[in-house]
């Protein structure tokens, strides 16, 4: 992270640039969270500075002259920027801010990194999408227009190929792996893939990507259905399935006695499918059926398994893929009215 005094040294010489702006702060304007806006957008930038307590005051030899202007609040300043980025753009925004005191004036630094691909356009809320957009134009911010839009979203990638800081093979739980060659040896025995070791298999679904020095790391989809529980702990805490079975088809609101019973289940995707299938279909009601010549009856399940499993794969999936939503899934069943009913229920969250 560059100094105040750098920064200052870089104004001094070639002005405000693609990469660095000077605000004099004396309140988060809309200004500042424009250029907020600009720097997390612009592909390639990888960011840029916002240097506060900064004014120009003249030229001297052709050159621009910039002086610090002090900051009476620098608390104030900081907490202000820090939940406006929180608050005013689809996505939030975590600046790094440095206080620092040049020619005994105190002055903000703030950095803003690029935001991911996947997370492109970064947009002010209140004004939507594409007039609360901007991108960094030499040092202007610039209003997005619909052919940036086009940009945007041809250059993003899919949430479930970008890269989980922080997580490497090490995070790849073996037997959901074999699992899985297990489930694609039954569709199909002589597929190509089942010829390749873990790590090529891997690479072949988007699971992994291999990085500039050689070392191997984990996509969304590799850490979500392939993931170690104590990763997905680590990484992506919120991540779970509560199996919750409450008596008789209402909700109760009373929370001393809303459930009969409630199960937190964590691991890789592929593997928690059957865990829930399970304990699902232990709790439904069972008939009985004892055919000629055999010893023992079957107890079979009036709900096909084939939509109970269609509609658990697609809570799961619904879950995963809209991590801003919660997903219920509910199944009712009265054996007095043999009235069955299993659905999906995705809400945003507040």
């Amino acid at each position: 992270m560059k100094t105040a005094q750098e920064i200052f040294d870089q104004l001094n010489s070639i002005d405000e640039n693609v990469r660095i702006d000077a605000k004099k702060a004396s309140e988060i304007d809309k200004s500042i969270m424009e250029t907020v806006c600009a720097f997390a957008n612009e592909p390639g930038l990888g960011g840029g500075y916002l240097l506060l307590g900064a004014v120009r005051t003249g030229f001297k030899d052709g050159l621009p002259v910039y002086v610090p202007e002090n900051i009476e609040n620098p608390d104030k300043i900081q907490n202000d920027v820090t939940t406006q980025c929180s608050s005013m753009f689809n996505v939030r925004i975590r600046p790094q801010i440095e206080t620092e005191v040049v020619e005994g004036k105190t002055v903000l630094v703030v950095k803003i990194d690029e935001a991911p691909e996947a997370q492109k356009p970064i947009y002010i809320v209140s004004r939507g999408l594409p007039q609360g957009a901007f991108r960094r134009v030499g040092s202007s911010d610039q209003k997005c227009t619909e052919d940036d839009m086009r940009i945007f979203y041809s250059s993003a990638e899919s949430f479930d190929s970008t890269i989980v800081k922080g997580a490497t093979l090490d995070d790849i739980d073996e037997n959901a792996v074999e699992y899985y060659r297990r489930l694609r040896a039954n569709v199909n025995p002589n597929a190509e893939e089942l010829s390749y070791d873990d790590k090529d298999l891997l690479m072949a679904l988007r699971a992994c990507e291999k990085e500039k020095d050689g070392s191997y790391v984990l996509t969304y989809t590799g850490l979500v259905v392939f993931g170690k529980s104590m990763s997905l702990r680590r990484l992506l805490p919120a991540l779970r399935v509560d199996y919750i079975r409450v008596s008789g088809n209402r909700w109760i609101e009373d929370p001393d006695r809303r459930f009969e019973a409630t199960i937190d289940m964590r691991g890789p995707l592929i593997l928690l499918v059957n865990r829930a299938l399970n304990a699902i279909k232990d709790d439904l009601p069972k008939g009985f059926e004892l055919k000629n010549g055999n010893l023992q009856a079957d107890t079979p399940i009036d709900l096909p398994n084939d939509a109970l499993r269609e509609a658990l794969v697609n809570a799961l999936l619904c879950k995963c893929l809209h991590n801003k939503h919660y997903v219920k899934f509910h199944i009712m069943s009265s054996s007095a009215t043999n009235n069955k009913k299993c659905y999906c229920e995705s809400k945003r969250c507040a």
